[in-house]
């Protein structure tokens, strides 16, 4: 495992975070719509912790086996039951709760571990072949 970045971070940071993740996924070879959706997932993991858990969490992207990854872990009090449902979709007029709707649909791989002492969120998207300074792997949908 190759870790790009680790920090701590708040609302401040949001912008920069999101800006990096994009520079140092494009830089692994994810591009286009694929790039896209892992940096507004990622971004959505961390707007979440700075709107529901406090306001500061820590952040980690990295690569290993042919894949990317991010965990983003606060300690807020954790993600209630009803939005933590896979298959819900939020209301088409509806002005919030697309957030872990929309990181489940744009990675590879969504986890969530949340409870009351807070959530870690891990997304994943596979990498072209060669392309995470590790074995590379055909980029396309994880099945884990």
């Amino acid at each position: 495992m190759r870790t790009l970045m680790a920090q701590p971070f708040t609302l401040e940071d949001v912008t920069r975070l999101r800006r990096a993740v994009a520079d140092l996924a494009g830089g692994r070879g994810l591009v286009g719509p694929r790039l896209d959706d892992f940096v507004l997932a990622v971004h959505e993991s961390v707007v979440n912790v700075v709107e529901h858990a406090g306001g500061y969490g820590y952040f980690r992207l990295w690569t290993a086996d042919g894949v990317i990854g991010s965990e983003t872990s606060d300690r807020g009090t954790g993600i209630p039951d009803g939005y933590m449902a896979a298959d819900r979709e939020p209301p088409g007029l509806a002005q919030r709760g697309r957030g872990i709707y929309l990181m489940r649909r744009l990675c590879d791989t969504a986890d969530f571990d949340t409870g009351p002492d807070g959530t870690t969120v891990r997304l994943a998207m596979r990498l072209p072949r060669g392309r995470d300074d590790g074995p590379g792997q055909v980029a396309g949908r994880l099945t884990m």
